[in-house]
């Protein structure tokens, strides 16, 4: 009998470990690595587009009106062809380079806000949950009103008042609603980690509190910065896409958004011309995908108790 469970025990043991079901590094997870892949190809098609396709063809009025994608047809019995295979919409545009040139400026509007919203939460998280007292009670206070603004509805009117926005300047205003999330989570983090064994031996060395804060403790909330940072992105495009499509964004420069509202406003649906809107929704879809992905798999890293080992 113990010679029978030592050897199951020895042919376990050299039975081998199959290493893509284990995290031996918690980075290399499949949600994450598949949302940064598909991100990636997003980018690249946006920066390798611009130099292998005209991008001139966005203007109004280069390409004749309203032709079908390649292999299809439009109400008028024509069919799509070569030169434009993704179509042309109703003012003479190619969709192809509206695409190429409109998913990386939707993007920068999301990357731009969020990085402004990440490092606003960044400083006012790291006051409040290390500094504490009023300096906490008065930043809690003014992120939980700020939370319970609906920011379409102020952004709408913001858009209004600014009337013809850039994509930086839009940004910045969807940026201003960015950092309540961040500053609650880095609060909760800071005040949970400040009573740990590193931090009260670094305050005891005479550590200064810039150091302790973005030395010590920074590097662990490397993971939950990550996540929120991409939970603001998609929040942010969703934010842009929707003003977009209200008509409150730019209006000379082509966005994923813009795309979508000139369809809508020019009767597409109506028209059946369904790549006019199809295309930059499916596009939509795929980036949010991918970026669901990405957040997915930065959970599972900063929770070892979501890794399926």
């Amino acid at each position: 009998m113990t010679d029978s469970v030592n050897q199951q025990t020895a042919e376990a043991n050299a039975a081998p470990v199959s290493r893509f079901n284990r995290f031996d590094n918690p980075w290399f997870n499949p949600k994450l690595l598949w949302g940064v892949g598909i991100l990636l190809v997003i980018i690249l098609g946006g920066i390798i587009g611009r130099m292998v396709w005209d991008t001139d063809l966005v203007f109004t009025g280069s390409t004749p009106l309203k032709l079908p994608p390649l292999g299809f047809e439009n109400l008028r019995r024509q069919e799509g062809v070569a030169e434009f295979p993704l179509g042309t919409d109703g003012a003479g545009r190619d969709m192809l380079a509206m695409l190429i040139i409109g998913t990386p400026n939707t993007l920068m509007i999301g990357a731009i806000a969020s990085i402004i919203g990440m490092s606003l939460g960044i400083f006012l998280g790291f006051s409040a949950g290390f500094v504490g007292g009023r300096v906490d009670d008065t930043i809690r206070v003014l992120s939980d009103v700020m939370i319970t603004i609906p920011p379409l509805l102020i952004l709408v009117v913001f858009q209004s008042a600014f009337g013809d926005v850039s994509l930086v300047m839009m940004a910045f205003l969807i940026a201003g609603f960015m950092w309540q999330s961040p500053t609650r989570l880095i609060r909760a983090q800071v005040l949970s980690m400040k009573r740990s064994g590193y931090v009260q031996m670094a305050q005891l060395s005479g550590a200064s509190t810039f150091h302790i804060m973005f030395k010590e403790m920074l590097p662990n909330l490397i993971p939950y910065l990550f996540g929120s940072f991409i939970a603001n992105v998609t929040t942010a495009i969703v934010t842009a896409v929707g003003l977009e499509v209200l008509g409150l964004g730019p209006q000379r420069i082509p966005t994923l958004g813009r795309v979508i509202y000139d369809a809508i406003n020019s009767g597409a649906l109506i028209q059946n011309l369904w790549w006019w809107w199809g295309l930059p929704t499916m596009l939509l879809a795929t980036m949010f995908i991918a970026l669901l992905l990405i957040n997915l798999g930065l959970d599972e890293v900063s929770n070892p108790r979501l890794r399926k080992i």
